[in-house]
């Protein structure tokens, strides 16, 4: 990976140069609230399925340049967008939620996330236990290993900031990998090797419960990783998995060490009114354990929209295991879990079409 990409870099560059965070201005974020409030009037009430949502019962045109410029950056520069100023103050956790799908049906087509086949989830701790064979980190408090979402971008909306810990974590797998490849050669082979994921139960009635694809993958000049400790591990525990060799497992560990080195691990506290947008092909995310706020309504709350885009690079080959196809610009991606039906193959032909790509 040329050291000149954007997309591979340190926390000094990231931290001297702020071109990946932008602000919402204070009218674009009066029109995002607006747009909703509007819409609601129109056709609600606010928590009506949302799937029943189109792009058109928004009307943004305000604040798309700057949520436009973010998803730039996210594919061609850092890797990494916040955008800033989303409004908060006196809006419900309904709302807040339903402007999060909004800007997800302006930019892409929304994709399932778990075993109930959810197209947008709260990222909230309900008591679940992460290292679990089922284990999820979103509705857990735990601190979670570094890892990519299951589709092209990922958006985390901060409605709630917990009193302590949560601190979003984040790296460029491109940096690492270059790294690695300087330090370890041989385990830049073995990352560059086929990995065992587990799909911890979610897959669909005509999906494996793993599939084999390398942490780390060159195209067309470019590093994708698919990284996910926790899935790896939990797929050594399947029957029929080949299991990791010890070079592959002590590049594992390596990889992780070079990634949480300071000067490649960015940190940062997502506060209420905050919109974090990642691309998976090539940044990694985690966050520390946190301690939460007793009463309900107060509790770290963020809402988290995985996106195919009409824009998406051709993927490498094995990557079409669990994107479905390698193909750009098509609705790729995501965990159809246990409840994919009718209803949700509609919404995914509808936006598509509205978005101008291929179903």
């Amino acid at each position: 990976m040329a050291r000149n990409s954007r997309v591979a870099w340190t926390v000094a560059e990231v931290e001297a140069d702020r071109s990946w965070t932008c602000r919402l201005s204070d009218a674009g974020s009066a029109e995002l609230l607006a747009a909703v409030r509007a819409a609601v009037q129109r056709a609600g009430p606010a928590d009506k399925p949302i799937l029943d949502w189109r792009r058109e019962d928004f009307a943004l045109d305000t604040s798309i340049p700057v949520l436009a410029a973010a998803f730039h950056e996210v594919r061609n520069g850092r890797g990494m967008a916040l955008v800033k100023n989303l409004p908060r103050a006196g809006v419900s956790p309904i709302e807040f939620r339903l402007m999060t799908w909004a800007i997800g049906l302006h930019f892409g087509v929304a994709r399932p996330q778990n075993r109930a086949s959810d197209y947008i989830t709260e990222v909230r701790d309900a008591g679940m236990a992460y290292r679990s064979p089922s284990g999820r980190g979103y509705n857990s408090k735990a601190e979670l290993d570094f890892h990519v979402d299951s589709a092209d971008v990922v958006l985390l909306s901060c409605y709630n900031q917990a009193p302590a810990g949560g601190m979003s974590l984040c790296a460029s797998a491109a940096t690492a990998f270059d790294v690695v490849a300087a330090e370890r050669p041989d385990y830049a082979r073995a990352l560059a090797s086929d990995y065992p994921f587990s799909r911890n139960g979610e897959q669909s009635g005509d999906e494996a419960p793993w599939y084999a694809v390398p942490v780390c993958t060159a195209r067309d000049g470019r590093i994708f990783c698919k990284w996910n400790r926790n899935r790896i591990q939990n797929a050594q525990l399947l029957e029929g998995v080949p299991q990791l060799t010890a070079l592959q497992r002590d590049a594992m560990e390596y990889f992780d060490r070079v990634l949480r080195r300071p000067e490649n691990m960015f940190c940062m506290y997502l506060e209420p009114g905050d919109l974090q947008i990642l691309c998976n092909h090539t940044m990694l995310h985690s966050r520390t354990s946190f301690e939460d706020h007793v009463e309900e309504e107060r509790k770290r709350t963020l809402y988290r929209l995985w996106l195919a885009r009409p824009d998406s690079r051709r993927l490498p080959d094995s990557w079409a295991v669990f994107y479905e196809t390698a193909e750009p610009g098509t609705v790729r991606g995501g965990m159809k879990g246990h409840h994919y039906d009718d209803l949700r193959r509609s919404f995914d032909a509808r936006q598509a079409k509205a978005m101008g790509m291929k179903a």
